[in-house]
């Protein structure tokens, strides 16, 4: 056991590059050592195997034939994985063969454990589907003595008679794995998370809402239409600048443009006085005219992308280069970064990545960067802002294994909305998270309805790149970029505004989520099999998810006609917005208008709403009205402290317990040492009983 519930099996000689050797924090030994005692280890050793050939390793452990698999990297396409293969490749063209984003090769099973694979190579895993010759049984013919004569006969005849998890590691010459006990498939996430660190709680801002302006915005035009944000009321905190602010791009430069951003320092004071935090784009290829550049090369790949050196982030001195280039920006103000494009086309016929046979001074080969670069270059800009004691909120485009404590926020160039709202159950698996941002939008509906998506994610963003004007002005993009608004433009800002503040309510509830991400590993959003891992109908469900303790989200799409079936599990629900009262382990049909998603509260649950601002600063203070959900039986915790530097860490972080008893709210402090200025003051109850 290398940590409480956690043990090593070490298979042969493993690879010196591996995702524990570079993680970014210590494990959170204190808190693994709170969660539930696990002190045999889940699966019996006389029933792993071990095969070592010449292409790599391979190893199988045992399943149980009900036993369903989920994880194996965060999946836009399917759920649950059990009885099929998927291999860990990071890729821009994420599909259900394993392809993603952030290809974690690890796995959780209902049995309660999990597992992970600690390499770097393009692993793959057979989730009870493969029929081996030692199975004797699986050649038995059948009983009928009927040849199969159709295709459904054909594929359900594949002779797996027991089931197996076969774990196949090219290369390698041996591997580490680490078994995560339960007694829960929760708890099992828990601990991988505790291990690689706890989760990342970003700065109180960076749960408000997020707009990215067109690419080829110059400084005037991204101050003219942050006025007009403002001018509209718009709650937003964050505005992003695309590849344009930068002298050069693709690759980078990481130099103010002269001509389109003369005054840096005099542009970011002027969106500071309206209150924006802003991001900057970039990607790591460090392009020839950068001041970087001749340091990095001999600290860099043997292959240029789009004519950029691609830094070897596994080296101090690369990261100290790297990073100190950074410093600068920071200094000026840039709250944090969008790094693109630092992902892969493993199958694509025109890659513009590195190849796999790439060398890198490490001695790193070009497979195992592609599956720890984006890490990597998470870890280097995140220590930046470490060093500041200032704590950042990012976007990122691929992550790998150990990611949690990072606070960057996945997305993609994909674009179906099922596919995102799927990304969110998934990402919560494996110790990641997701923005399914709102980039344009098909009818007016459909706009409403990714908006609801996106102010019940991690991530609450619009990425306006292509289009000059928001997307509730026009959204026709031909129209949109000939300055024509829709007719009724006012009525659809005035109800993407709604949505926005919906948003803003839900910060002090999202900061105690991800307060508790770190604290336990909880993850913040997450799919309902974690929550009722003993309800066989919550198993492959891949359009609900919950959002905190409390919080069951169930997302509408455009063309569903406001309608959708709901599964709601054990135990009582409340609609959050009517207080109907439903009683769980059944399913209802829902219907809304355009408006509004469907959300259920917990009975018992207490769930805080701040009075929406239009920004988050410093000075903010929470107006909370506290909703309670029948009796109120659950109490709420606050957590609070200033919102911005890692001195929580140290202690200087409230524990504030709201409670409803028969005599009403209550407030009380549990524990901390913060002295600052109060974040939350509970001005209201509202108990929300049956109807």
């Amino acid at each position: 056991m290398v940590a409480p519930g956690i043990w090593l099996i070490r298979v042969g000689t493993p690879e010196a590059f591996t995702p524990v050797r570079y993680r970014s924090a210590p494990p959170l030994t204190a808190a693994l050592a709170d969660l539930e005692k696990c002190e045999k280890l889940p699966l019996a050793l006389e029933g792993i195997s071990v095969l070592r050939t010449p292409r790599g390793v391979v190893v199988e452990l045992p399943m149980e034939m009900t036993e369903q698999i989920f994880g194996m990297g965060m999946n836009l396409n399917v759920v649950d994985n059990s009885g099929s293969r998927k291999t860990m490749r990071v890729s821009d063209n994420p599909n259900d063969t394993g392809d993603t984003h952030a290809p974690v090769p690890f796995y959780v099973s209902t049995r309660g454990y999990g597992v992970l694979v600690d390499t770097a190579r393009y692993v793959s895993f057979y989730a009870g589907n493969l029929a081996p010759v030692s199975d004797d049984a699986a050649a038995a013919p059948a009983q009928s003595g009927l040849p199969a004569t159709t295709t459904e006969q054909l594929y359900s005849n594949r002779g797996v008679v027991s089931r197996r998890m076969t774990i196949d590691v090219p290369v390698a010459a041996g591997v580490d794995l680490y078994i995560f006990g339960g007694p829960s498939a929760m708890q099992a996430v828990q601990r991988y998370n505790l291990f690689s660190g706890g989760g990342a709680v970003p700065p109180l801002w960076g749960l408000g809402v997020w707009y990215r302006g067109h690419s080829k915005f110059n400084a005037q035009n991204a101050l003219k239409l942050a006025a007009e944000l403002r001018d509209s009321h718009m709650p937003i905190d964050v505005f992003g600048l695309e590849p344009g602010w930068q002298s050069q791009s693709y690759s980078s430069s990481f130099v103010w443009s002269p001509d389109r951003f003369p005054d840096p320092e005099g542009f970011l004071k002027k969106m500071d006085s309206m209150g924006y935090k802003v991001n900057l784009w970039e990607h790591a290829f460090v392009h020839p005219t950068s001041p970087i550049h001749d340091k990095l090369k001999p600290l860099s790949g043997d292959y240029r992308v789009w004519k950029g050196l691609v830094p070897d982030f596994s080296l101090a001195e690369t990261r100290k280069i790297f990073g100190g280039l950074h410093d600068a920006l920071i200094a000026q103000g840039i709250s944090g970064f969008k790094l693109d494009e630092n992902d892969n086309q493993p199958v694509s016929a025109r890659p513009w990545s590195f190849p796999e046979f790439s060398r890198f001074p490490s001695g790193m080969d070009g497979e195992q960067m592609h599956s720890l670069f984006g890490v990597l270059y998470q870890q280097t800009l995140y220590d930046r802002y470490r060093a500041r004691n200032v704590r950042t909120y990012n976007s990122v485009r691929a992550s790998y294994a150990m990611a949690s404590p990072l606070p960057f926020v996945l997305y993609s160039d994909h674009y179906l909305h099922k596919d995102f709202v799927r990304a969110i159950l998934t990402s919560g698996f494996v110790g990641v998270l997701w923005s399914p941002e709102l980039r344009h939008a098909q009818s007016i509906e459909d706009l409403y309805r990714r908006i609801q998506t996106i102010v019940m994610s991690p991530q609450a963003l619009v990425n306006g790149w292509y289009i000059m004007h928001p997307p509730w002005w026009q959204i026709d993009r031909v129209k949109n970029a000939a300055n024509e608004p829709m007719e009724n433009y006012k009525e659809v800002e005035a109800v993407c505004r709604e949505l926005f503040q919906l948003r803003m309510s839900l910060i002090p509830y999202l900061y105690s989520a991800f307060s508790q991400y770190r604290e336990t590993g909880k993850p913040p959003f997450r799919a309902l099999v974690l929550e009722y891992p003993e309800d066989p109908l919550t198993f492959r469900i891949e359009d609900e998810y919950m959002m905190g303790d409390s919080l069951l989200i169930a997302p509408l799409f455009a063309g569903d006609d406001g309608k959708r079936k709901v599964y709601l599990p054990k135990g009582a629900w409340y609609d959050f917005w009517t207080g109907k009262r439903y009683e769980g382990q059944q399913s209802y049909t829902i219907e809304m208008g355009p408006t509004r998603i469907p959300v259920f509260a917990k009975a018992g649950s207490l769930v805080p709403l701040a009075k929406p601002v239009e920004s988050v600063r410093p000075e903010t203070q929470f107006e909370l009205n506290v909703k309670v959900f029948g009796d109120g039986s659950q109490p709420f915790r606050l957590y609070e402290d200033d919102g911005i530097t890692f001195d929580f860490e140290k202690g200087k972080q409230n524990v504030i317990e709201l409670q409803w008893t028969a005599g009403g709210g209550q407030v009380r402090k549990i524990k901390g040492a913060y002295t600052g200025a109060s974040r939350y003051r509970v001005a209201g109850w509202d108990r929300v009983a049956a109807q």
